[in-house]
């Protein structure tokens, strides 16, 4: 049984015609493909309006289990095929039909202007403090340029996609092989950048965007390579040679509007992320503009093993 969190999810109604219409069309086109269902009430519904709140309720998958942290290549494998295998289903499916439940989610154009908008309007002392990590993130103002000539290039296709790849949101057997994903409700719209991005951003370090050792933050090429071969293996057939060259810019593209989400937040006194003590989400936004470098510095060899993927 859940609840929908309103503060993040201001249309509910919009969450469950989406989850109600994927599972209508692999009903009808996929039956064979595990998709879990929330159960549907007696007014017919599968979600429920009472007391000031939405709720909705899920079967429980027997022999299934979750992880918090990827641990080894190989779960990174088994996740990357699930959410490739996801969007490859859905593949025919008119992804117009989808309601956006969180408007502009991943749009990094808006994020950097935002940004820019907190060096004008943010809080003078922070932003001073600050200055070389605006520097920085100002000098790698061409993923957004990139991410802009994505937007308006035909070769790059607007796919069903899930937008919160993290490992959480990936059922595993008890063997260790990948079920299906869950934790639907940002179900969207989007280009194959977001999921590719986010599994990238939460696989290849082996710390998260918590850790304030910014020494502990590497990435793993072993893990970079599970990602590309994971999702290729399900991903490959439907994905147009423009798509499959941006592979490696799909993590410049997370990381980034991460690192510049954090510090936005930070400029201007953290009302949205909060923070757990002071300076918090500027540890944060340091924390993945050190990933950002780990990633750049490495850019030759992941884009060879991009190459080797498509080529095999």
């Amino acid at each position: 049984m859940q609840r929908v969190n309103e503060n993040v999810f201001c249309k509910p109604y919009d969450i469950a015609h989406n989850i109600d219409c994927l599972s209508s069309y692999f009903q009808q086109h996929r039956p064979e493909y595990k998709f879990v269902s929330p159960v549907i009430a007696n007014n017919g519904k599968s979600l429920v309006a009472h007391d000031g709140g939405y709720y909705r309720m899920f079967p429980f998958v027997a022999g299934s289990c979750s992880v918090d942290v990827v641990s080894t290549p190989a779960q990174a494998y088994e996740a990357a095929a699930q959410f490739g295998r996801f969007t490859k289903l859905l593949d025919k499916f008119d992804s117009a039909k989808l309601k956006t439940c969180i408007p502009d989610f991943h749009n990094l154009s808006l994020r950097y202007n935002h940004f820019l908008a907190a060096l004008e309007n943010g809080d003078a002392q922070r932003i001073k403090e600050s200055s070389s990590l605006i520097e920085f993130l100002k000098n790698q103002s061409g993923i957004v340029s990139m991410y802009e000539q994505i937007i308006h290039d035909e070769n790059f296709r607007i796919r069903v996609t899930h937008h919160d790849t993290k490992i959480s949101n990936v059922l595993f057997d008890e063997a260790g092989k990948g079920l299906c994903v869950i934790d639907l409700d940002t179900v969207m719209a989007g280009y194959f950048i977001s999921d590719v991005g986010d599994m990238m951003r939460t696989y290849l370090s082996p710390v998260s965007e918590e850790e304030n050792d910014f020494s502990k933050i590497a990435v793993r090429d072993e893990f970079y390579h599970a990602i590309v071969n994971g999702y290729f293996a399900e991903m490959k057939e439907v994905m147009t040679p423009k798509e499959m060259s941006s592979f490696f810019y799909a993590g410049l593209f997370m990381i980034y509007m991460q690192a510049i989400r954090f510090l936005t937040d930070h400029l201007l006194g953290d009302p949205y992320y909060g923070a757990k003590y002071e300076g918090h989400n500027f540890v944060r936004a340091n924390n993945q503009l050190v990933l950002l470098q780990r990633l750049l510095e490495k850019q030759a060899v992941l884009e060879g093993q991009v190459s080797a993927s498509v080529r095999a």
